[in-house]
């Protein structure tokens, strides 16, 4: 185990359940955007469901940087109505790059007020020693590590797996 945690064991996308789960992540979690580390927590969650890759959220302590409300929201079955927010650092804006959940299904208590990132938005992504690949699609927020086997929904003709 390194001081980033231990290692991310082999999982397959496909194996992972329905209805999702909410789990601990022993792994760090880091973010950079604007060429600062704007993400470095050990008290993340993530969330695993069938055909995605996993969905971290940080707790809103361990975020540090502006994020602006931004315009738009949308519902998930499991977890309610997330709201999203534009990321500022430095002189760069990602609109609509991270999202949170106020007010979630009791299932996902634990996610209240964290943040998610799209990966894609971010100039880089961790956990624990791995480097983040984002889901493909222009809505879902999963995070593709190396671990990971399968093949995750999101590119064109997989959305409504």
């Amino acid at each position: 185990m390194s001081s980033d945690g231990p290692a991310l064991p082999v999982e397959n996308v496909q194996s992972y359940p329905r209805p999702p789960v909410v789990e601990a992540v022993p792994q760090r979690i880091r973010i950079v955007f604007a060429d600062t580390l704007i993400v470095d927590s050990v008290r993340a969650y993530r969330v695993l469901e069938t055909h995605h890759p996993p969905t971290y959220y940080i707790p809103p302590e361990d975020v540090a940087c502006d994020l602006v409300p931004a315009s738009g929201r949308s519902f998930c079955e499991w977890k309610g109505f997330a709201r999203y927010f534009d990321v500022r650092g430095g002189n760069r804006v990602s609109r609509q790059a991270a999202w949170c959940y106020d007010d979630p299904t009791r299932t996902f208590a634990q996610i209240r007020h964290h943040l998610a990132f799209y990966a894609d938005k971010m100039d880089s992504c961790q956990v624990g020693d791995l480097t983040v690949d984002a889901q493909a699609g222009n809505f879902y927020g999963g995070w593709i590590t190396a671990n990971l086997t399968g093949v995750p929904k999101g590119a064109p003709g997989t959305e409504h797996w």
